[in-house]
């Protein structure tokens, strides 16, 4: 087992997230050493990560950190050489280091003899495995997502903004303790373009599209669904959208388990939209832009990033006992607006466990 360096703070950095179970907003350096499981960080924070098992704790005065700012060395330089001689005391002389690892950081460390080599398989596969904390922490903001989708579709009506739905759907998260970067409320025309937020009045019968990924505050780690609604009486090309959405979510969920490619589970939902005369990412031409039918691939992983592995698109590897991935099946027209169901799934070791309780019901 190779070393291991990892730097950035835990709100930012799911790697680190993923081994020092602990809300810090500033940098530190985590080291794996044969086994053992090093952090060096300031006294701010010390005394929360020795209380964390497995982690040995090194505060940035046991190395130095007072002596170099007084010889007149910023903070930041001072950091470096504090992160240097820590790794000299674990005999650390190389190690791997996630893609994302400082540049002034890595430079400084190899200008003193240690090598650090980027790594990404290595980092992704540590994070695909949820721990128990984590899992527990995707429940909680997938009942968060849950209360919210509940309280929007109440809201839905001709005449009702998105900016409304989306402020109501703000204050669940905050009861709930989750939080979101954006909240997708989007409708009509502008459901059919992607991530659009949504903006604006919600007209009869038009598609409402809303897309919740909060995160959980205590484990750091994110929720994912959507569910598509129309106001009042839906129009006949969303009702049957609707239907095959439903049809692509439930044949993807039952073919869901170990060993299974995401690249697999894609083709059979595209498979069903080619057998509606619907385009997706198989049938387009090479390099063409999709803007119409299944433009997305099915899924993605969800834990520590709302985007993580496994993927369930082209290049879809097998899912393993343990994975979270959301699955989104989902039909677009430009000027006309898209429909998306969205789903929470739990890899298990005979298939899976659908972690989304909310129904699908468009009106």
């Amino acid at each position: 087992m190779p070393d291991v360096l990892i730097h950035g703070d835990t709100f930012r950095s799911p790697d680190l997230r993923h081994e020092v179970p602990v809300a810090i907003p500033d940098p530190l350096l985590y080291a794996e050493r044969n086994g053992s499981r090093h952090v060096v960080v300031s006294a701010l924070e010390y005394a929360r990560v020795r209380a964390v098992d497995g982690l040995e704790a090194r505060a940035f005065e046991d190395l130095g950190m007072d002596e170099l700012l007084a010889q007149g060395m910023d903070r930041d330089a001072a950091e470096l050489e504090v992160y240097v001689r820590a790794c000299r005391e674990l005999g650390i002389s190389e190690a791997v280091v996630p893609w994302t690892f400082p540049l002034a950081l890595a430079e400084r460390l190899r200008a003193q003899g240690v090598a650090v080599t980027a790594e990404r398989d290595l980092f992704v596969e540590r994070r695909r495995v949820k721990t128990e904390a984590e899992l527990t922490g995707i429940r909680r903001a997938q009942r968060a997502c849950e209360a919210a989708m509940g309280t929007a579709k109440g809201l839905i009506g001709e005449g009702v903004t998105c900016e409304e739905v989306r402020a109501a759907i703000e204050r669940v998260f905050i009861e709930h303790d989750v939080f979101a970067d954006e909240i997708i409320v989007s409708h009509g025309a502008e459901s059919a373009i992607g991530h659009e937020i949504g903006s604006g009045a919600i007209a009869a019968g038009e598609p409402v599209v809303i897309d919740l990924f909060p995160r959980d505050r205590q484990s750091g780690c994110y929720a994912d669904m959507t569910r598509t609604f129309a106001a009042g009486e839906p129009p006949d090309e969303l009702v049957e959208w609707h239907r095959l959405c439903k049809q692509a979510l439930d044949l993807a969920l039952g073919a869901i388990r170990p060993r299974v490619r995401g690249a697999e589970l894609h083709r059979l939902v595209c498979d069903l939209f080619h057998e509606h005369g619907y385009k997706t990412q198989l049938s387009k031409e090479p390099g063409e832009v999709l803007s119409e039918g299944f433009f997305h691939s099915l899924g993605h992983g969800v834990g520590l990033e709302v985007h993580e592995e496994p993927g369930l698109g082209r290049n879809g590897v097998e899912l393993v006992a343990g994975d979270v991935v959301a699955v989104e099946p989902g039909l677009y027209r430009p000027g006309f607006g898209g429909c998306r169901l969205e789903d929470l799934v739990l890899v298990t070791d005979g298939g899976c466990e659908n972690l989304t309780n909310f129904p699908y019901e468009l009106q």
